[in-house]
């Protein structure tokens, strides 16, 4: 007889079953029970029916995908395989996804019209408007008996009495509930006087869900010109209509927070913004009266006249040096035109005639050379005091001495 270690036999199982087709792929059916999240962001549980149980197991990079936080007491259906542990030789199923039960039809429902959404271009953040930060009147789209708007009248009220909060009511729940919530967020567009439009209802199954993944709800808060915060189930829960409205609320009671701001906030902000523009005021106040108590203080403003002697005094001084410039540029100008009028007057010839000399004249052209003469030429003299007409008898070349 062979002797097996229990590890060599926890192995052995693990290899069988791990080889195995069907436990390779498998969906096992079933309500979740002992549910842990480790620190690690492992998943770990248990999945039970009436008769059994099997541990389960979901690591941190598979559960990422999940739109939901699995609890205690959900029935899902659990997709993976069957494996073994092999320390505790405990067989567990590893999963890779979970989906609700009883639910499996609506689920791909759900996705395959959040596909159509997103091709659509209905999910693009770009399209989303922007929540009014001090709306003046709000409507709620719930059930007037819920929960959830006793939730949102109460924060609503304490956080910022001054709005105004109208109730739409509608079914959230049921067969009637989509054309109910379409219809009150269409009345309240027509109406056309709220800020903002809040619409949810508290937590439940996906089946007390469904009617905000409704095409009339989805619709509607598409086609709303107010925007549309969505508020539905618990913070894990997520709709199609948080997708398309304008802004996602994780619970009633936050959507009534995300819709308005807090009073006594505003009112502490306001208080510190006034006591600042206060001292600021006051700071300005106080630097202009010193700049005027310097100006009163200027012996201008103490003898207003000073100003004037003191301008007419500095007008005399420019006057002065004006005329001053302008004498001793006309003497200049003087000096000037005596020096230019001895020049011509030495340049005239007038005044070498008044010194003895004479000029001749031969057929109106004054005479430059002897050589220019013939004997018997008729030429003129011109004196100083008059002219003379004369006839030439000879000429001579000699220098006169």
């Amino acid at each position: 007889m062979e002797l097996y270690s229990v590890s060599q036999i926890n192995k052995y199982i693990k290899g069988l079953m791990d080889g195995d087709s069907i436990l390779r792929d498998v969906t096992v059916s079933g309500e979740i029970s002992n549910f842990k999240r480790h620190s690690s962001g492992h998943y770990y549980f248990s999945i039970k029916d009436q008769g059994s149980a099997i541990s389960a197991a979901m690591f941190k990079w598979q559960n990422r995908t999940l739109n939901f936080l699995p609890e205690n007491g959900m029935k899902v259906l659990v997709h993976g395989r069957i494996s073994v542990y092999e320390p505790s030789g405990q067989y567990q199923i590893i999963a890779d996804s979970i989906k609700p039960d009883g639910v499996g039809a609506l689920y791909e429902q759900y996705e395959r019209l959040k596909r159509a959404l997103e091709r659509k271009g209905y999910l693009d953040p770009s399209r989303k408007k922007p929540i009014p930060q001090f709306p003046r009147k709000i409507a709620v789209v719930t059930s007037p008996t819920g929960a959830a708007i006793r939730d949102i009248l109460n924060i609503l009220g304490r956080r910022y009495p001054l709005a105004e909060v109208e109730i739409y009511p509608s079914e959230v729940q049921g067969e009637n509930a989509p054309a109910m919530l379409a219809a009150a967020i269409c009345a309240v567009n027509r109406k056309a006087d709220c800020d903002v439009i809040i619409t949810g209802r508290g937590g439940g199954s996906m089946e007390d869900l469904w009617a905000f993944n409704s095409v009339d709800v989805i619709k509607a808060i598409i086609d709303s010109e107010i925007p549309v915060i969505s508020a539905v189930g618990h913070e894990t829960d997520f709709t199609l209509s948080d997708f398309v409205a304008d802004l996602r609320a994780p619970t009633p009671s936050a959507a009534a927070e995300l819709a308005v701001p807090d009073s006594d906030a505003v009112l502490s902000y306001l208080t510190h913004f006034r006591a600042k523009t206060t001292a600021a005021l006051e700071n300005r106040i106080t630097m202009y009266e010193h700049r005027i108590t310097s100006v009163m203080n200027t012996q201008c403003m103490k003898n207003p006249l000073i100003f004037t002697e003191n301008k007419t005094r500095q007008l005399d001084e420019v006057l002065s040096r004006i005329d001053n410039s302008m004498n001793e540029q006309l003497h200049s100008c003087e000096s000037d035109l005596r020096e230019c009028a001895s020049r011509l007057a030495a340049l005239n010839p007038l005044s070498v005639l008044a010194r003895g000399y004479a000029v001749a004249f031969k057929d109106g052209a004054p005479l430059h050379s002897v050589n220019h003469l013939r004997c018997g030429d008729h030429i003129k003299i011109q004196f100083q005091d008059g002219s003379a007409a004369c006839r030439v008898e000879n000429t001579s070349t000699e220098e006169v001495n």
